[in-house]
C-alpha cells in the first residue's frame, strides 16, 4: 500500500465581505487563492479610481465581477464607459487598456476577479 506525501488540509472559510478595514486610503488587493495559472483576488474600493494617466495593461485575461458597490470601467480603445452593478461581471481579455474611473464613494465597493 502507498503512503501519499500531500496531506490534505481541511476546509476553509471565510467571507469575502469579512475583515475589510475601516479607512482605505488606497484600494485594497487581496490574493484569495493562487494555483498553477490562477489567480483568484478581492478588490475593495471606496471612492477609489485609477491614477490620471494610468491604464491597467494586464499579461492575463481577466473575469471581474462586481459583489457590493458600484464602478465605472474606462476602456482606451473606444473609450467605451461600463457601469457595474452587484451582479454584473465581465471578461477583460490580456492586453486590453482599461482603468477604474469611478467608484461608489463612501461605501465598500467589493470585486472579485480570476486571473487566467
Amino acid at each position: 500500500m502507498r503512503s501519499h506525501s500531500k496531506q490534505m488540509k481541511p476546509p476553509f472559510l471565510n467571507n469575502i465581505f469579512a475583515q475589510i478595514p475601516e479607512h482605505l486610503p488606497e484600494e485594497l488587493f487581496e490574493c484569495i487563492f493562487k494555483k498553477d495559472n490562477i489567480i483568484i483576488e478581492r478588490i475593495v474600493s471606496n471612492g477609489h479610481i485609477s491614477p490620471v494617466g494610468q491604464w491597467y495593461d494586464q499579461a492575463r485575461d481577466e473575469w471581474v465581477i462586481l459583489l457590493q458597490g458600484k464602478a465605472t470601467l474606462l476602456f482606451e480603445k473606444d473609450q467605451n464607459l461600463i457601469t457595474l452593478t452587484p451582479g454584473d461581471y465581465l471578461l477583460i481579455p490580456a492586453h486590453t487598456r482599461h482603468r477604474v474611473e469611478w467608484t461608489q464613494p463612501d461605501f465598500n465597493t467589493v470585486w472579485l476577479a480570476i486571473h487566467v
